[in-house]
């Protein structure tokens, strides 16, 4: 048996470990990190996201707000010091919607969003002495407003948005938001954590010596060989093999998991515009069929529920350059929790029907109807808290750290969690939003309370 030494292990290369081990070896200076996946770098989840960040986050209070908007802090440093190597854009989210009835929903979200520190709205009636409403840039993210625009002027969202539905009575367009390449993110984060000592091993995570109450190895597989590592120090950022890391060292975690899936299509027509930003329709849908296609749907017990109401948020965002005609699209109408495992099972009607969701928001598609592009289907899994809130910090096990429950938002907010989990490690200065992530948070009674009314009163 191979026996070697690290300061840190982390197990899980996505994007939340590379993080990590970037901020524990470039920032604050250990020697010796050793990250271990059983596969490559970057290669279960975090490589099937939309890749898209955001700082517009509902309550209660402004932890969520806070950690965002420190992550893209980072993020627009690491894309002024790299040449902007990872195409960080802030194009923003565009939430639209038919219902006359939601526009006060968006104005209450808009609203609370700011309060916790987004950006200011601004209101665009198509009264005079509305304020100017200033277009997203395809590229770039310098000299670009904070904040929410709130559009009910109906001339104005067509000016903007063609594409949308004509049906559309209101957008709210947060632009404290936009995309990246996650790939070379990590990447650019990889190669300057392995400059400065970090090591990568592509092995399995087998076992871990615990030892007076704190960690004291650990135990791999790589190939046919087993290796044990001494050290002081764990981090689980295992994704969604979070809790079997934890059950290693004899804790349970507080999440389950829901399979999120995306398609990417091409859209030979340009129907989608190529400076559009993510778009995401808010309003319950029922999918666009001829009569001839509902006749035949409701024969099969199989295909009736296809003819049914489907829930709001369908998600479209053009992918690639000027040259490209991809677009890629996300609907998780099935949040049902379910057990991970690879590869995951794929509805088949689920590119039909996220096809046809998004044609309701964006009408020019349907001129592919029945001949639909062919998509490639990819997606993983979302581990989650019951409140949507990340796990970062110790453990109850001295030496052992838990960076995870990142429910689809590893990509936006690995720049900060990697940092406040260095903080904890190292002894080093917390930010005040650092106890809202903890697992510590659940013992407070308070915070069960709190957990009891939950709700998500600004998420559109």
């Amino acid at each position: 048996m191979e026996q070697s030494t690290a300061d840190v292990v982390i197990c899980g290369a996505g994007i939340a470990g590379i993080a990590a081990a970037y901020h524990l070896s470039v920032k604050h200076r250990i020697p010796k990190v050793v990250l271990v996946d059983e596969g490559s770098p970057l290669s279960l989840t975090s490589d099937k996201s939309t890749e898209c960040y955001r700082n517009w986050w509902p309550g209660p209070g402004d932890a969520m707000v806070s950690l965002m908007n420190r992550s893209i802090d980072i993020l627009e440093e690491f894309s002024r010091e790299s040449g902007d190597r990872f195409h960080l854009n802030r194009r923003g989210y565009l939430f639209a919607t038919a219902d006359p009835d939601r526009i006060q929903t968006f104005q209450q979200a808009a609203e609370e969003a700011a309060s916790l520190g987004a950006g200011a709205v601004r209101y665009h009636n198509g009264k005079p002495g509305d304020p100017p409403y200033l277009p997203a840039p395809s590229q770039g993210f310098e000299c670009q407003p904070a904040g929410s625009d709130l559009i009910t002027d109906p001339a104005l969202i067509q000016k903007h948005f063609p594409y949308l539905s004509h049906r559309t009575v209101a957008v709210v367009h947060p632009r404290r938001c936009g995309w990246l390449s996650a790939q070379q993110l990590g990447m650019y984060l990889l190669e300057q954590a392995r400059e400065r000592g970090t090591f990568f091993r592509q092995a399995r995570l087998e076992k871990v010596d615990v030892s007076a109450g704190r960690v004291a190895a650990v135990h791999l597989r790589e190939g046919s060989e087993d290796i044990r590592i001494i050290t002081p120090n764990l981090v689980n950022a295992a994704g969604p093999f979070l809790p079997q890391v934890a059950r290693m060292i004899g804790v349970e975690l507080p999440v389950s998991h829901e399979l999120h899936l995306k398609i990417a299509f091409r859209d030979p027509l340009r129907v989608v515009g190529r400076d559009a930003p993510l778009l995401i329709w808010t309003d319950p849908t029922k999918l666009p069929w001829s009569d001839e296609e509902r006749a035949t749907l409701a024969r099969s017990e199989e295909t009736r529920h296809l003819l049914g109401e489907f829930p709001s948020g369908v998600h479209a965002r053009p992918e690639g350059g000027p040259d490209s005609d991809v677009v890629l699209s996300l609907w998780t109408y099935d949040v049902r929790p379910v057990q991970p495992v690879f590869p995951f099972p794929v509805d088949p009607h689920y590119p039909e029907i996220v096809f046809r969701g998004l044609a309701v928001m964006i009408p020019g598609l349907s001129v592919y109807f029945g001949r639909m592009p062919k998509p490639v289907v990819d997606g993983g899994y979302y581990t989650k808290t019951r409140e949507n809130r990340p796990l970062i910090g110790p453990l109850p096990v001295n030496g052992a750290y838990l960076m995870g429950a990142f429910s689809g938002y590893g990509i936006m907010a690995s720049c900060a969690a990697g940092e406040l989990l260095a903080a904890h490690l190292t002894g080093s200065p917390l930010p005040p939003y650092a106890p809202a992530f903890t697992l510590e948070r659940y013992q407070d009674r308070e915070y069960e309370k709190l957990l009891e009314k939950w709700g998500d009163t600004g998420q559109l």
